[in-house]
């Protein structure tokens, strides 16, 4: 496979040995030896109900695949990056923070519940499963790792939110008057909160 580093806080080089690695189209700022890119369209979720998916989200999740012989940079927006290995786990992560897959892994999107408020608007969270590497986006500054235990349960922000790792779950709190108290009122109508064993990922900067 191919081999993602972090070589700069914001810049991902992916090694190409006769391999592949996906990455966000857009996303390859340069590249040496000899390298080929196609469309990857929505990771190995291609097809009907992927463009349904797409819709419902209203993301645009594409992907290109960078297959050949050399490295290949990749950047978004001077975003921080974050190279996370995954041992055959699985790994949910906000679409918009997705850099590059590398190795056996598999996408998928699902719903994970309905946004409070009126509008019901539909949540949906990009997974990221199997045996490879991921590189993660982050806005502000690296990526701050938050650990979730029983008697520790989180609670984020949601456009702080990156990704999460481990026996989590997620549900919703909608009693977020902290947010005024911080001058964080923008209109949302409800934090996320993760209960279980694992690893919580958050970005500095909101979305």
């Amino acid at each position: 496979m191919g081999r993602l580093l972090d070589k700069s806080k914001k810049v991902v080089e992916a090694q190409l040995a006769g391999t592949t690695i996906r990455a966000i189209q857009g996303s390859m700022i340069a590249y040496e030896g000899n390298v080929s890119f196609k469309s990857a369209g929505f990771g190995s979720g291609d097809g009907v109900l992927a463009g349904m998916k797409r819709r419902a989200t209203g993301e645009a999740l594409s992907l290109m695949e960078c297959s050949g012989h050399g490295v290949v940079y990749l950047a978004v927006g001077g975003q921080y990056v974050s190279v996370v290995d995954l041992a055959n786990e699985t790994l949910q992560v906000e679409s918009q923070q997705l850099l590059a897959l590398s190795g056996n892994l598999n996408t998928n999107v699902t719903f994970t519940g309905l946004r409070g408020g009126v509008g019901g608007q539909g949540l949906f969270t990009t997974t990221v499963s199997g045996q490879g590497q991921v590189a993660l986006l982050s806005a502000g500054g690296p990526l701050i790792h938050l650990e979730v235990s029983p008697q520790y349960p989180l609670v984020v922000d949601p456009d702080a939110f990156v990704s999460a790792r481990g026996q989590v779950t997620q549900s919703f709190v909608t009693d977020v008057s902290w947010r005024n108290a911080v001058g964080q009122g923008n209109g949302e109508a409800f934090s996320l909160k993760w209960d279980g064993h694992g690893v919580v990922s958050i970005q500095p900067a909101e979305r």
